[in-house]
C-alpha cells in the first residue's frame, strides 16, 4: 500500500487506489507486443496502465475484453516483480513511441516517480493522458510537473478524473467507468444518456 498523508484519507476511491494488487491469473491471453511499435493493423488501439494497483489489473483485463492491447507500466522493480502474476506485458518506462492509438492512465497519484513519468508522457504521441484521483482535491501531478518544467499548457493535457461519473468506487467499477470515458471520447460521444 503507498503510504501518503493528505486531507482525503478517508476518500474510499483514494483507499482503493492504494490497496495491495491481488495476485490473480488472466484467464485471456494479452497481446504479446512490448511496446507500441510500427506495423499495427489499422485501428488498433493500446492501453499502458501506469503503476500496477487493484484498479491497473481490472483495466488490462477489461480492455482486453474491448480490443486493446494491454501494457502495465512499473518502474519499481519490486513492485513489478509481483505484477508480473497480471500476465501483461510489462514495461519499467514510458516509451518514447507512444502514438496515436495510445490511452495512457495512471491509477496511482502518490507514486514518487509520478511527474517523471507523466512528463515523459506528454513528450510522447499519445492520444489521452489521464490520472486517477478525486477531482474535488487538487492533483498532485501539477506542482510535480511544473517542477520539472513542463508548461502550463502541456499539464492541461492530463486529464483528471480519469472516467465517467458514475459513483464508482471499487476498482472494478473505476475500471468500467474509465473504459467508458475512454470509448467515449474515442468516438466523440458525451458518454451520458443523451444521445
Amino acid at each position: 500500500m503507498t503510504e501518503h498523508t493528505h486531507p482525503h484519507d478517508d476518500d474510499s476511491a483514494c483507499a482503493v487506489a492504494h490497496t495491495p494488487v491481488a495476485h490473480t491469473t488472466v484467464a485471456h491471453a494479452p497481446a504479446t507486443a512490448a511496446v507500441p511499435a510500427g506495423g499495427r493493423a489499422a485501428g488498433e488501439r493500446t492501453l499502458v496502465a501506469a503503476f500496477a494497483s487493484p484498479v491497473a489489473g481490472y483495466l488490462l483485463r477489461y480492455a482486453a475484453d474491448l480490443g486493446f492491447r494491454g501494457l502495465l507500466l512499473e518502474p519499481d522493480e519490486a513492485r513489478a516483480a509481483g505484477a508480473a502474476a497480471l500476465g501483461f506485458p510489462l514495461l519499467t518506462a514510458a516509451p518514447d513511441d507512444l502514438d496515436e492509438t495510445v490511452d495512457f492512465v495512471v491509477t496511482d497519484h502518490h507514486r514518487p516517480e509520478l511527474g517523471v513519468l507523466l512528463r515523459d508522457a506528454l513528450a510522447t504521441k499519445a492520444r489521452w493522458i489521464g490520472i486517477m484521483g478525486n477531482p474535488h482535491h487538487a492533483g498532485p501531478h501539477v506542482q510535480m510537473l511544473t517542477e520539472l518544467g513542463v508548461p502550463a499548457g502541456e499539464i492541461a493535457r492530463v486529464h483528471r478524473p480519469i472516467g465517467l461519473n458514475i459513483g464508482s468506487r471499487t476498482p472494478p467499477e473505476i475500471a468500467i467507468s474509465t473504459l467508458a470515458g475512454l470509448l467515449a471520447d474515442r468516438s466523440g460521444r458525451p458518454g451520458g444518456f443523451d444521445f
